[in-house]
């Protein structure tokens, strides 16, 4: 646009009858004030010197001919780099502190050694802002009482950091935004009376256009199905383990899986195996593993070895801090399946769950056996509930442990709560840890509600055969057995339609 104008008066110079000098300084005037810019002559200097480079590259000779002088080379490529390492907060979340401190000694940074990860995140920003001009934030949303809200990293657990994102409650009405959505956009640093980054334009709702948000059906609105599309867990013929699970309590996309387990059965382990079976054979599922009071070695061990999404509060944080972030995940997966994804949620352990929520809720004075006020189970099983196939697209799998034998009443109440609300069930037998047998799966007292919706109907004959054999035997029979003929078979098929079990 610029070359033609430049081009037009060159040629019409002379037929004009005002003087051709006039023209491009009132055109200068006019795209300098189109332009919004900063009082400050720093801010204004800075943004002239961003927009040179690429009046370089594309305008050509205007003015009469004269050309604009060019861009050093390497000041170029320094903010070429500058605006691509400043795109997102999301990528300097993920850096550890040592990468922090490189960068922010890249950046020119003083006094930053003594600095937490967020403080230190939070002056990086506030640099990159100030040389590029713009900043991108993404986070998931959580409104407050009050009617503004903050956007959440999930690198944090969702926990209040000083780089979070302040979100006004205009933009919240606007765009009809709830707790649990993830939002995407233009954001700008703190002013000097604010302590944090605001949001600016609203470029994305859950991945999508912020206009689609408002034709979106409520998750409550949905229709609940039973499963009927499954997820298969079965990956290689070494891992036997989730071999075992496909085959003695199937799981469907939207199932609702309570795992019993005493203590040290491997229930921990069990989890990963499913997520990471999951992320490989349906990637197209969004896999949240949710720990909640759980050991801090456990949550590293989880994160390394999953390529999940690894949400947790650790047993050395409030009971507070376990309900705020159980109440995230679950309203992040809701907003999810409104937009017709597929979420999957491994939670350990929904009995931790329930006494946090025990912990929290105002007494009512109303206390069953075992010190569980009667109020306090209302919130997880809301939780676990949610769990659900939709009929206009979508699903939630939840698959939670609840843990028994611990030789607390507390835990008995919660699992007779739980123990009929779910379609699926895979017990662990203490008795197979006790011989170091694993997986510690008790074939007979394990199942799936509906099987038949997830199986075809020749490999759900063979597999009523295979439970018929199996239930004469005794737990640690019986899995060994199957063990020992898996391991000589590639797949389930070839072991179901090759098995001569008599």
């Amino acid at each position: 646009m610029a070359g033609n104008t430049g081009r037009s008066r060159s040629s019409s110079s002379k037929s004009s009858s005002k003087p051709s000098s006039s023209k491009p300084t009132t055109k200068r005037k006019s795209a300098s004030s189109s332009k919004p810019r900063s009082s400050s002559p720093s801010r204004a200097a800075s943004a002239v010197a961003e927009a040179e480079p690429e009046a370089v590259k594309k305008a050509p000779p205007t003015n009469g001919g004269e050309e604009t002088p060019p861009v050093d080379p390497e000041t170029h490529a320094k903010y070429e780099e500058v605006k691509r390492g400043s795109v997102h907060i999301t990528e300097l979340q993920k850096m550890t502190v040592t990468e922090l401190h490189e960068v922010a000694r890249g950046e020119g940074l003083e006094e930053h050694s003594g600095l937490k990860k967020q403080d230190l995140i939070f002056r990086i920003l506030k640099q990159r802002i100030h040389q590029t001009g713009m900043m991108y934030g993404e986070g998931v949303l959580e409104i407050l009482p009050d009617g503004f809200g903050f956007l959440r990293s999930p690198e944090y657990n969702y926990l209040p950091c000083p780089d979070d994102i302040y979100v006004s409650p205009s933009q919240i009405r606007r765009f009809g935004l709830r707790t649990g959505h993830t939002v995407a956009g233009q954001i700008r640093p703190p002013k000097e009376s604010e302590r944090y980054f605001a949001l600016l334009r609203v470029e994305a709702i859950n991945f999508a256009d912020p206009d689609e948000v408002t034709d979106r059906t409520n998750f409550e609105d949905l229709t609940a199905l039973h499963p009927e599309k499954r997820l298969i867990l079965e990956t290689e013929p070494s891992e036997v383990n989730m071999r075992i699970v496909d085959l003695v309590a199937p799981i469907g996309m939207g199932q609702r899986m309570l795992i019993v387990a005493p203590p040290r059965t491997g229930k921990t382990v069990l989890l990963q195996k499913m997520a990471c079976a999951i992320s490989k054979n349906h990637p197209e599922a969004y896999v949240i593993i949710l720990l909640i009071d759980e050991r801090p070695e456990e949550v590293t061990d989880t994160q390394r070895n999953t390529p999940a999404e690894v949400v947790s509060s650790t047993f050395d944080e409030p009971a507070s801090r376990h309900v705020q972030v159980a109440e995230m995940v679950i309203e992040k997966a809701r907003r999810l399946v409104e937009y017709g994804r597929d979420v999957v949620i491994l939670l350990d352990s929904i009995t931790r769950l329930a006494r946090a929520h025990n912990t929290e809720i105002p007494h009512s004075g109303k206390i069953l056996s075992g010190g569980v006020d009667a109020n306090a189970l209302q919130k997880p099983k809301r939780f676990f509930g949610a769990a659900r196939n939709i009929e206009e697209g979508g699903s939630l799998t939840i698959i939670g442990t609840a843990l028994v034998d611990t030789g607390s009443k507390m835990d008995e109440v919660i699992f007779e709560e739980f123990k009929g609300t779910g379609n699926a069930e895979l017990h662990l037998d203490r008795r197979l840890v006790d011989k170091r047998v694993w997986p510690a799966i008790d074939v007979a007292a394990s199942g799936t509600r509906k099987e038949e919706l997830l199986l075809d109907p020749k490999e759900l004959e063979l597999v009523y055969r295979l439970r018929r054999v199996l239930s004469d035997m005794n737990p640690v029979e019986a899995i060994e057995l199957l063990r020992t003929r898996l391991s000589k078979s590639r797949t389930n098929a070839e072991f179901l339609m090759t098995m001569n079990l008599a």
